[in-house]
């Protein structure tokens, strides 16, 4: 009895610090959405008061200097083609290196699983002067091939350790019955892969949606992205705060219906993950 009391008091003692955890988490969340709604003098007054009035103001004017149509568009092209790239090519590598058991394959997976510690900084410069001699700059597809390089290193080493718990019998059935290779892949293996493969869709997509660094390098006028698209209320002598954090909801907006939509799937995927 006395375990049983001391086990409930330990349980409630962990549920209220993890309310207070995620209130903690949720104050710069408050911050955003409450001075959204206020004049640049109001926020300049005061951050934590409420807003006087549900004023959609700023939302319209973010909306228009921001051309947040149009940069939806581009993040979208980008987001969606970069995922599609890196699953297709990246999946494919990974089974190859697996299946494929020797000395190379081993060498190629350490080279591939190495780029993962070399910070983006150290070859920003040259990579920018490669990317003009292949005419990749001010390009929607210059910027998914470099986000294929990039974001290759941590999907090759999500795959590979997935497809080695994926028993061989299947293939060589498959095998057996007819199939090629190329047929084995994406009518057997692939299709077992939905697990990882929305866990690194997930992981991507916020990588990409959010990065600001590699598009400012790459992009033209014509193809600003959101995050880029927000840096319009920002220069040297004025930061619209007022505008800014509208532009930054509007922003993150698509991506909290993108992830309310698909729930249900990511929550499943998930979780078969980690059974697996």
């Amino acid at each position: 009895m006395m375990k049983k009391e001391k086990y409930t008091f330990n349980l409630f003692s962990l549920e209220i610090l993890a309310i207070l955890i995620a209130l903690l988490f949720l104050v710069p969340f408050y911050y955003v959405i409450v001075n959204s709604f206020k004049s640049f003098a109001d926020i300049l007054s005061n951050t934590s008061a409420l807003p006087k009035s549900l004023d959609i103001s700023n939302y319209k004017e973010a909306w228009k200097i921001m051309h947040f149509g149009k940069a939806l568009l581009n993040s979208l092209i980008i987001t969606i083609a970069s995922n599609l790239v890196i699953v297709v090519f990246c999946s494919m590598a990974a089974y190859k290196l697996v299946r494929t058991k020797n000395k190379i394959s081993a060498v190629l997976f350490f080279i591939l699983v190495s780029a993962m510690v070399i910070p983006f900084q150290s070859i920003m410069i040259p990579l920018m002067k490669v990317g003009d001699k292949l005419h990749l700059i001010e390009s929607h597809w210059g910027l998914v091939v470099m986000y294929l390089g990039f974001g290759s290193a941590l999907s090759i080493f999500l795959y590979h350790g997935f497809i080695k718990t994926i028993p061989i019998e299947l293939e060589e059935a498959a095998i057996i019955d007819g199939c090629s290779p190329f047929m084995v892949f994406w009518k057997v293996v692939f299709p077992l892969l939905k697990p990882i493969t929305v866990t690194i869709v997930i992981l991507n997509t916020l990588w990409i949606w959010n990065d600001f660094l590699l598009p400012s390098l790459v992009l033209g006028e014509e193809q600003r992205t959101i995050p880029l698209s927000t840096f319009y209320f920002f220069s040297a002598y004025m930061k619209q705060w007022h505008l800014a954090l509208a532009g930054l909801i509007l922003g993150v907006t698509p991506l909290l219906i993108f992830f309310f939509a698909a729930q249900k799937h990511i929550i499943k995927g998930i979780t078969s993950g980690s059974i697996k």
